[in-house]
C-alpha cells in the first residue's frame, strides 16, 4: 500500500499559535522550522492593552500570531524551547499554546504537515 500511512506511523496533530512581537516574527518562523514544522503562517496582530497601559509596562500593541501545524510529540520539546527564547531573546517575549486538530482531509496532507511521507516501496 504505497498511498496509505501505516497504523504505528500516525501520529496526532496540534495547531500551536504563538504571539510575539511583529519585529520578531521572522526569527520565531526560522526558530519553529528546526522542530519539522513544514506549515506555518504569521498573521499581523494586534494587542487589546489600553494605551496608558502599553505606555506604564513598555509594550508593544503591534503583534504577529505564527500559526504552526506541529506533531503532537513534538509539543512539549517546542514548548520548552520557547519558553527559553521567550527568556532570553531581547524584545523576545511571547506567549504559546497548543490545541489538538480532530480531523485532515487527505492522506497527502497529513504526511505534509506531520512531517511523514512514506518513501518509496512502502
Amino acid at each position: 500500500m504505497a498511498n496509505a500511512v501505516h497504523e504505528d506511523a500516525i501520529k496526532k496533530l496540534k495547531l500551536l499559535f504563538t504571539v510575539v512581537e511583529r519585529s520578531k516574527s521572522e526569527f520565531y518562523l526560522d526558530f519553529l522550522s528546526q522542530f519539522e514544522v513544514n506549515c506555518q503562517m504569521a498573521l499581523p496582530g494586534l494587542g487589546t492593552a489600553s494605551s496608558e497601559m502599553i505606555n506604564m509596562l513598555g509594550l508593544n500593541r503591534h503583534k504577529a500570531v505564527i500559526l504552526s501545524a506541529v506533531r503532537e510529540d513534538r509539543v512539549e520539546e517546542i514548548m520548552k524551547a520557547l519558553e527559553t527564547k521567550f527568556e532570553t531573546i531581547k524584545n523576545g517575549k511571547g506567549i504559546a499554546f497548543a490545541v489538538p486538530m480532530s480531523s485532515i482531509v487527505g492522506v497527502s496532507v497529513y504526511q505534509f504537515l506531520s512531517n511523514n511521507r512514506l518513501k518509496k516501496g512502502e
